[in-house]
């Protein structure tokens, strides 16, 4: 089969990289036509700062992977620059070992994926064996990278990436894990100790993996993938562009650094919304969605957004980022969520207590079901059911003086599921006093009668509080910062989504839009 021949079949049907199993929710392989789609952006972005250039047209711009598991960005990238240098460069294998030599470079996550990467690119897992379709090479690895590395420890974590010690600190021969690109000091030395001193990257781009599995499981596990586009920066790209959970666009634990310097720092210069995630990853449910976004290093002002949502795109032409602490996501949100926060009130977040309010944890186990002298009523969820227990007075350290008001107790997690319209919050308790509830539910205080907590849990159920909570809450998590841009009001009444519109000047098409995302708290919901 003649050079050409192998390197231009394309006929197979389906593509072998949409066939593969995912290695988890947290490594996703990414779907060519994602990828693709990735690229057409940078594409876009590159003509229209270099007067309607093609970058696969110019045989001087360096592509890194940083993050490589298919293969499937280099192999795009490979087979763009194959079409579009074929006028400056009309021999084929000459055209093509330049880019594999000069070009396409990547850092695999994994040797696993190390192999499957150089099987993509090169058509042979040694970048020199006898079917590779490069020529330049002299080694098996060629411009794919992958060694094996431990985990730096400090204490009980990883100084880099955080990994719990417990979990991956483990014997020769095991996955440790321990990511090659975020695992350095200096980046720019350990690039040029891979692939050459003066190593300069014009294009960055990747789907890096995004938690580091081993903590309390979920969202409870601490997220890398900031780590990898942090890292990737630090090379100094012209182009970063990185497919990532939605999750740092509103919350995420650890992220909020990070959120900060994207949001604010000017360089994004478009952002693709996929709420829900299985539109861009078929068959994978990554909760909050994913999004991917081009940083432009020389780019400092508005962001184009798209939010894709059923099969459509909603473009958001110029948006400002760093308008808010949080990216609000949905453009129809932006108009309703401006008029309540204009009136700056007082938000309920003064009210709202932080994780864990009486310092009794989940699986708290010395309560009983009957009440005694000496007990105050607990709130707890017992075998993923709501439960009224007892416990000792003198068992809580923390939150004492709220044990004897009247509080609302709101629970800290809900699944929304992927449809609309969301409940977003489970349903909300009256708490009585004396009372205390374990971490399952954050805290609602001080009200110091039955008639005014009952009137912040009629507010509680309306469609307008949970959805301007919505805005915020972009998993299941319901922490205490989700409830910022929620205004106060008096409790002396029992408060109506129609008594709030009506305060708010909320028109009847966005009244159709909050109603068409939020649904209505009935009295069995929990």
């Amino acid at each position: 089969m003649s050079a050409q021949a192998r390197f231009t079949l394309r006929g197979r049907n389906p593509d072998v990289l949409t066939c593969i199993a995912n290695l988890s929710n947290d490594e996703v392989f990414t779907p060519p036509e994602l990828a693709n789609r990735m690229l057409d952006t940078l594409s876009e972005a590159w003509a229209s700062v270099h007067n309607g250039a093609n970058i696969w047209a110019d045989k001087r711009v360096r592509f890194l992977d940083p993050c490589t598991k298919s293969g499937v960005f280099l192999r795009e990238i490979t087979r763009r620059l194959t079409t579009g240098l074929a006028n400056e460069m009309p021999n084929l294998e000459e055209r093509v070992n330049h880019i594999l030599t000069k070009q396409v470079f990547g850092v695999a996550i994994t040797y696993l994926t190390s192999l499957l990467a150089r099987r993509s690119v090169y058509c042979s897992k040694q970048a020199n064996g006898k079917h590779s379709i490069a020529t330049g090479f002299t080694n098996d690895a060629g411009n794919v990278w992958f060694q094996r590395l431990e985990h730096s420890w400090e204490g009980s974590k990883c100084r880099y990436c955080g990994a719990p010690r417990a979990i991956f600190d483990r014997k020769e021969g095991l996955e440790t894990h321990a990511y090659a690109f975020i695992h350095a000091d200096n980046i720019q030395a350990r690039i040029g100790e891979l692939f050459g001193a003066n190593m300069q990257f014009d294009v960055i781009i990747g789907n890096p993996p995004y938690q580091m599995t081993g903590g309390a499981g979920g969202s409870s596990d601490s997220s890398i993938y900031h780590l990898f586009v942090q890292q990737a920066l630090r090379l100094d790209p012209r182009y970063a562009v990185f497919v990532t959970p939605s999750r740092w666009l509103a919350g995420g634990r650890g992220l909020d650094e990070f959120r900060a310097q994207m949001l604010n720092g000017g360089h994004v210069r478009s952002l693709t919304d996929f709420p829900d995630s299985s539109e861009a990853f078929p068959g994978v449910q990554i909760k909050g969605g994913i999004c991917y976004f081009l940083w432009d290093g020389t780019h400092n002002g508005t962001c184009n957004v798209t939010r894709v949502a059923g099969g459509e795109e909603h473009l958001q032409p110029n948006r400002k980022l760093g308008e808010f602490d949080v990216f609000v996501r949905d453009e129809r949100a932006l108009g309703i969520l401006r008029k309540v926060l204009a009136k700056r009130e007082t938000s309920v977040l003064d009210l709202v207590s932080g994780d864990t309010p009486f310092g009794i944890a989940t699986n708290f186990e010395n309560w009983t079901e009957k009440p005694g002298a000496g007990r105050i009523a607990l709130h707890l969820i017992n075998k993923g059911k709501r439960t009224l227990g007892y416990v000792k007075r003198s068992e809580i350290r923390k939150s004492i003086d709220a044990i004897d008001l009247w509080k609302v107790l709101v629970p800290k997690a809900y699944g929304a599921g992927e449809t609309f319209p969301h409940q977003i919050l489970g349903k909300e308790i009256v708490a009585s006093p004396p009372s205390v509830s374990t971490q399952s539910y954050l805290m609602v205080t001080p009200f110091h009668s039955e008639r005014a907590a009952r009137s912040f849990a009629s507010y509680y159920r309306t469609r307008l509080f949970r959805f301007l909570v919505s805005l915020r809450k972009i998993t299941q998590d319901a922490l205490r910062s989700t409830y910022t841009w929620v205004p106060q009001q008096s409790w002396n009444k029992t408060w109506t989504d129609e008594v709030l519109y009506a305060k708010y000047g909320i028109t009847k098409s966005e009244i159709a839009f909050i109603e068409s995302m939020i649904r209505s708290m009935d009295e069995c919901d929990e």
